[in-house]
């Protein structure tokens, strides 16, 4: 930072008690600029940002390949000062409704804005081993022959929940039988059903399992919750995956059949599942499997998507944070108190006394949607060539004409390609 500009900052006012945006709401925030003597200003600007981009590197032999790769959902900006006037629709106006003036006295300025999010829904905040998904606002000062002066802040953006896909909401399905060989005799099966594929954080994923135990050994059932997190650049995938929990059932004795239930708690602080960018995904899987003393272990894979928390019934922007503070107090002492509610973006409103006043721009949710498929570059992640079912559970053919019908694959997404680790 310069001896004339002692700082540049730009922040925003939260407006829930978690202190998420989603789809549709009102960002406010302001960029505030301390300078030391008179400044001549060329522009000052707050910028909006929303994109996923993986990077990562690989060696072959002696030479390092980089793999990386972007896509980008919106990116808006604003100008305070601006010495170009030709783009009048991106300037901004003071509290009294007048440009402002490219000359700053010494001292603190505070310079206030507002944006509307899209309507759309885009990958929720992520930051993975070699990707992330990042929403960020961002001010940058210009000055002649001067390096310019920058600021950013992150928010975190969740999507509000889509339980419009049936599939999400309906029941799983699978079996499974094994021949037994070599050091144990007989046979087992299993019947696994699940109550549903879409769970929120915190929530019990409930399991019922039916157990024929035909062998000549007792057997456990265990239970396991993993991740799944994929990233594409190049034709080329980067897999990671990491056990969240596992448990284990009561032991059946040989010959026996026993129908057991366990409640997996999913843990409060997991990612949110992607679904819907080209470049990165997040799954989740439950794996059910009995353990078989000197045996492979027989297994049925069901996915499981992390739906977003549900909003608060009722609950508004007004509802939380600054707006909920008692008179004369100050919950956030550096910023300046905000506009009661912003108007929409794409309209001219009257100024308000401290929030973002005059044009506000065309509204982002004019933005196209960034869910895949679409025309495909020569980035995109490969076509999903597996056998039908190979996305969910494996299915006996052989199953009780009583049972619920077999699990159906979860078509809401583009299907991806598997692994031959995990699945």
């Amino acid at each position: 930072m310069s001896l004339t500009v002692k700082n540049i900052s730009v922040t925003y006012n939260p407006i829930n008690q978690s202190n998420t945006f989603t789809s549709g709401d009102f960002i406010s925030g302001q960029v505030i600029l301390d300078v030391a003597k008179d400044t001549q200003m060329q522009s000052l600007s707050v910028k909006i940002k929303g994109k996923a981009e993986v990077y990562w590197t690989e060696r072959h032999g002696k030479t390092t390949v980089v793999y990386s790769d972007k896509e980008k959902y919106y990116s808006v900006e604003r100008f305070f000062v601006r010495e170009d006037k030709t783009h009048g629709n991106e300037m901004l106006k003071d509290p009294s409704g007048q440009p402002y003036s490219s000359v700053v006295a010494p001292g603190r300025h505070v310079y206030p804005f507002t944006f509307q999010l899209p309507l759309q829904h885009f990958p929720p905040t992520f930051k993975g081993s070699v990707g992330k998904v990042v929403y960020t606002l961002e001010t940058k000062l210009s000055r002649s022959m001067r390096i310019s002066s920058k600021d950013k802040a992150e928010f975190h953006y969740v999507p509000g929940p889509d339980v419009s896909n049936p599939e999400l909401m309906a029941p799983q399905y699978g079996s499974k039988d094994k021949q037994m060989k070599l050091f144990t005799s007989g046979s087992v099966s299993m019947n696994i059903n699940t109550e549903k594929m879409g769970y929120y954080l915190g929530e019990g994923l409930k399991v019922l399992a039916e157990v024929q135990n035909s062998s000549s050994r007792a057997i456990k059932p265990k239970y396991c919750l993993y991740e799944k997190h994929s990233f594409f650049a190049r034709g080329k995938r980067r897999l990671h995956t990491h056990d969240l929990l596992k448990e284990a059932g009561e032991p059946i004795e040989p010959n026996s059949k026993k129908t057991v239930t366990k409640v997996l708690s999913i843990p409060p602080s997991l990612a949110i599942s992607i679904l819907n960018c080209r470049i990165l995904t997040v799954e989740y899987r439950l794996r059910v499997y009995l353990d078989v003393p000197y045996a492979s272990d027989p297994e049925i894979k069901f996915p499981v998507v992390i739906l977003p928390p549900q909003p608060v019934s009722g609950a508004t922007n007004r509802d939380f944070g600054i707006w909920n503070q008692p008179p004369g107090s100050n919950m956030y002492p550096n910023p300046p108190p905000m506009a009661p509610l912003a108007p929409p973006l794409h309209v001219v409103g009257p100024p308000g006394q401290f929030g973002a006043p005059g044009y506000y721009g065309p509204p982002l949710n004019s933005f196209p949607d960034p869910g895949y498929p679409g025309p495909r570059g020569p980035f995109a992640p490969p076509n999903y060539t597996g056998p039908p079912g190979q996305f969910g559970p494996s299915v006996s053919n052989h199953s009780d004409p009583s049972a619920p019908p077999p699990y159906q694959e979860y078509q809401l997404y583009p299907q991806l390609p598997d692994h031959p680790e995990k699945s």
